[in-house]
């Protein structure tokens, strides 16, 4: 045993790069399903949505790109998820260029494949618009002035979804997606408080200190913060029965939390070995 213990540091690093990859790689494949327990801020998201009046229109806007997608991606999945299964139509629009492509993989499978939902009626892809929060600001007086037409070029007063739609008022809840500029904070600032719509949002783990005051006060209901709170959501809509799939930030928080275990395991063994040793020099 002590043979062994003494020959633990000498082994080649590239065999340890290969276990972290297989333990990464086997719960991204295989979810262990490991429990989740939702903190007080992403149960607050979630009590917030499930309040929404039964059939009111909702606001998502994906304001991120892919360098942020393994972070929101799983929760803006996830709150579709919970928005069409409470029925609710959902008007999507992008303040980020690469949030259109995002928006458009979210719900060509949510709402198209999941759902079968139907275009136009029961969910729209405003696109995007250049212009930051000046875009937000549009809204709050006109959706037609700043969103002539959707992303598939349809004229929007054509679309069932915007009936009865003219402005920012005519929403009953925002959801942002967020990883940065625009974002969380500007939807707040010149949209949900000036016009007291609830809002929620999703954000990347390094915009939380920068949004949880804004919860803090009561101007934001709840925040899901990061892939651990996307983790939590999706361990949410599961209890409540909207869906049996483990989700994409279950699986990674599995791989992430594997991958730990042994990365500590690791140190413990390496410090065992490297005192070994030295009792062993000691003696001679």
């Amino acid at each position: 045993m002590n043979t062994f213990l003494q020959k633990l540091d000498s082994v080649d690093r590239r065999v340890i790069f290969l276990i972290i990859a297989v333990v990464v790689i086997l719960p991204l494949i295989f979810p262990l399903g490991l429990p989740v327990e939702p903190t007080q801020t992403t149960i607050d998201a979630f009590d917030a949505i499930k309040a929404i009046p039964p059939g009111a229109k909702v606001l998502m806007s994906f304001d991120y790109g892919p360098s942020t997608k393994p972070e929101i991606h799983p929760m803006s999945i996830a709150v579709l998820r919970h928005l069409f299964h409470k029925g609710h139509p959902v008007i999507v629009m992008c303040l980020w260029p690469d949030g259109l492509f995002m928006a458009k993989e979210a719900l060509d499978q949510v709402a198209l494949e999941e759902y079968k939902l139907t275009y136009g009626r029961d969910f729209v892809n405003l696109g995007y618009r250049p212009g930051n929060e000046a875009i937000i600001k549009g809204i709050t007086q006109s959706f037609e002035a700043n969103f002539t037409m959707d992303a598939m070029g349809t004229l929007i007063r054509e679309l069932p979804i915007m009936k009865d739609v003219e402005n920012i008022d005519d929403v009953s809840f925002i959801i942002n997606m967020s990883a940065g500029f625009p974002g969380a904070v500007e939807w707040i600032q010149y949209a949900a408080d000036p016009h007291k719509i609830p809002m929620t949002s999703g954000n990347t783990s390094i915009q939380v200190n920068e949004v949880l005051p804004y919860v803090k006060s009561g101007q934001m209901q709840g925040i899901i913060a990061g892939m651990p709170a996307a983790a939590e959501y999706e361990a949410l809509i599961r209890r409540a029965g909207m869906t049996d799939e483990m989700g994409e930030a279950t699986s990674s928080m599995d791989a992430q939390s594997i991958a730990h275990l042994v990365i500590v395991l690791f140190i413990v063994l390496g410090n065992i070995s490297y005192f070994v040793k030295r009792k062993q020099e000691k003696k001679y």
